[in-house]
């Protein structure tokens, strides 16, 4: 392919703002594991395997300041904390579900 007509392309704007969220490790899968519910913080941790307490509440503040996700205090006894996706977060499911099936068709042969 050729990049004749393409000199001084950028990327959109609304592509590279997407992306300094979603490209960010581990957040596409929170939102992944979100998708089944309102979750408190260790059951998050163990459905996004690998994560690390720190990454993991950094990421829930960075999604909840993207609105993707909101968190919830409920004032008990006990007191306890979940987290579930918002309405932009939900609409981003389906795109996150393409994206995998795209990974699927066209990325396992690289990860292998």
């Amino acid at each position: 392919m050729g990049d004749k007509g393409h000199e001084g392309r950028q990327c959109d704007a609304a592509v590279s703002l997407a992306f300094s969220v979603l490209g960010k490790r581990w957040n596409g899968m929170i939102l992944d594991v979100l998708r089944g519910g309102a979750m408190s913080f260790v059951e998050l941790r163990r459905g996004v395997g690998g994560i690390s307490d720190a990454v993991l509440s950094d990421r829930l503040t960075e999604l909840a300041e993207a609105q993707l996700v909101v968190r919830r205090v409920s004032p008990g006894p006990p007191v306890s904390v979940s987290y579930e996706l918002t309405d932009a977060g939900c609409a981003l499911l389906p795109l996150l579900t393409r994206l995998g099936e795209w990974a699927a068709a066209h990325l396992v042969a690289a990860a292998r």
